[in-house]
């Protein structure tokens, strides 16, 4: 492994750990022990530079970049099979919660350059995480750099930088000395974003403090791409949990085998980690264990990535 191979990654050293919470949401559980060797992950998320020299590099085109197939969505809105992306917008006041589409909006031009649609652009955000990826980006970058995308269980060992079974990457408290431990959501989402923490959307990498692997971002920012397929919980894949009466621990397990709703297009992967949008009235997920499952097109703007090499 050259020193040029791994420039601005971190070692994070193998071990066993406690995956997955028994305290926040259904998904997280059962807790298991996992073991995973060692590996070298990006120390912060993919920036807007770095996949810029990526697309310069290969010329590559970006899902929201190219117009759905209509075959995959059979009776869409044709108007919406444009190429385009996910964009957040607060409304102007509370509203209900169980509406996702109260503040989530497709916006046709929005794309990894373009993150809240035609006429904006990166300019002055080259240092924050690339938005508006999708599993497949995220995938093509990681093959051009020789990397790969972690399993959920490597990123969550990441994740948790030795502090095994607290809630965040920082430990037990919320707010640390009163100040947030990372970019997430301060208020009463989605309409009341007090940024506290100094931003209303994604920050420069490196911003916030390290977890004890010395990795930046780990929660919030942006939720990240992992290499395995999304499961109800822990147990169900049969692939992350060792049966009660079995002796051993599983060591690097991966799910490899979707569990497709034929409803859906695509599979769905794993995302972890939470992002600028996350807020404890909402959306809890800025914590090692948290997880959601995203189907491999999706591409908005509070969803990025990091990679890994295993030596």
């Amino acid at each position: 492994m050259t020193r040029a191979a791994t420039q601005n990654m971190t070692l994070v050293p193998g071990g066993t750990f406690w995956m997955g919470s028994e305290d926040f949401y259904p998904e997280e559980r059962p807790v298991h022990q996992v073991t995973v060797d060692g590996f070298w992950m990006d120390t912060h998320p993919v920036t807007v530079a770095e996949f810029r020299r990526f697309v310069k590099d290969t010329g590559y085109v970006t899902t929201a970049e190219v117009a759905p197939d209509p075959a995959d969505y059979p009776g869409a809105d044709p108007s919406l099979l444009v190429p385009g992306s996910l964009v957040f917008t607060p409304p102007p006041g509370p509203v209900p919660l169980d509406d996702y589409t109260r503040w989530w909006s497709f916006v046709p031009g929005a794309d990894w350059r373009h993150p809240e649609g035609p006429g904006s652009t990166v300019g002055g955000r080259e240092r924050h995480p690339v938005t508006h990826v999708s599993w497949f980006d995220a995938r093509a970058y990681a093959e051009w750099a020789g990397k790969e995308l972690p399993t959920e269980a490597e990123w969550e060992f990441a994740a948790r930088g030795g502090l095994d079974r607290t809630a965040f990457t920082w430990g037990d408290e919320h707010e640390p000395k009163g100040r947030p431990g990372g970019n997430v959501w301060q208020g009463e989402f989605p309409w009341q974003n007090l940024e506290t923490d100094g931003f209303a959307g994604t920050s420069p990498v490196g911003h916030f403090r390290p977890n004890g692997y010395g990795l930046h971002d780990m929660a919030g920012n942006v939720w990240e791409w992992t290499a395995d397929y999304f499961t109800a919980n822990h147990a169900s894949s049969g692939k992350n949990v060792a049966p009660a009466s079995s002796c051993c621990i599983p060591t690097n397990p991966r799910v490899d085998k979707a569990e497709h709703d034929p409803r859906e297009p695509y599979p769905r992967r794993v995302i972890k980690g939470g992002s600028h949008l996350c807020a404890p009235n909402y959306c809890l997920r800025y914590r090692p264990a948290a997880r959601q499952g995203d189907t491999e097109e999706t591409a908005t703007c509070h969803i990025g990535f990091r990679c890994i090499i295993r030596p």
